[in-house]
């Protein structure tokens, strides 16, 4: 991991400026994008005193299709190269509004899967015709399974799951890593309105998740580790049975 040249769309999240602090630790150059011009410049300052060797910032608004269109590309100018592109930006609206809110479920697909798919489809190229590379994209257990307290959120997260399979089916041979983090329940500004219990975990250990699995090779993680049993558990659920319960 160390010098590489790392692109985070959503540096600005929890998640991803964790994984930022981390990289940055092993000396990476970063290109951060980010809603928050100020947030952004921040963490990248913080980023430059843990090590990084270089980082670069750029204000995006993913839900404006015109600024995300060439961003691998001007991350791999900005900083000489480029090894590995992590999505790290969500949104996780509540479901009772996006049913009465048409603009809301259309954000909500857009920054989950349809901007990520467009970002990972150019990464696909550009280390396609590189001959090495990591595409890193944060799912969700959500995606394991539909419900009725966040379909539209699972929905997006699964379709992306889907996207990436089809990557990494395509870029193996050019030996191109694909990876899909999978988390459960994280405390995050994002979860901020959630009651917390002890099935929770801290932005710092998904990060450590990442990382680790990036430097592993993986394919897919659930992160913590027992969300894969608890998710293999969901899924054998008989439809019938399922549609009654209430979690």
């Amino acid at each position: 991991m160390i010098g590489q040249r790392v692109l985070i769309l959503g540096g600005a999240s929890a998640i991803g400026e964790q994984v930022a602090r981390l990289q940055a630790s092993m000396g990476a150059a970063l290109f951060l994008t980010g809603r928050d011009q100020s947030r952004i410049e921040q963490i990248a300052a913080d980023l430059r005193v843990r090590g990084a060797s270089r980082v670069v910032v750029e204000q995006m608004d993913l839900t404006i299709a015109a600024a995300v269109g060439g961003c691998v590309s001007r991350a791999q100018t900005a900083l000489d190269g480029l090894d590995s592109v992590l999505i790290a930006a969500g949104l996780l609206p509540e479901q009772g509004q996006v049913n009465s809110d048409a603009v809301l479920l259309r954000e909500c697909l857009e920054i989950n899967a349809n901007v990520p798919m467009l970002v990972l489809e150019e990464a696909a190229a550009f280390f396609e015709q590189q001959g090495h590379g990591q595409i890193v994209a944060i799912g969700s257990v959500a995606g394991d399974r539909g419900r009725a307290t966040n379909y539209a959120y699972g929905a997006a997260k699964g379709a992306l799951e889907i996207f990436l399979s089809g990557l990494r089916q395509r870029l193996h041979k050019r030996g191109v890593q694909v990876l899909l983090v999978k988390p459960g329940f994280v405390d995050t500004p994002m979860t901020a309105a959630f009651k917390k219990g002890p099935l929770w975990a801290s932005p710092e250990r998904v990060a450590r998740d990442i990382v680790r699995a990036m430097e592993k090779g993986k394919a897919v993680i659930y992160t913590p580790w027992w969300w894969r049993w608890i998710m293999g558990v969901i899924r054998l659920i008989p439809e019938a049975l399922f549609v009654r319960l209430r979690f």
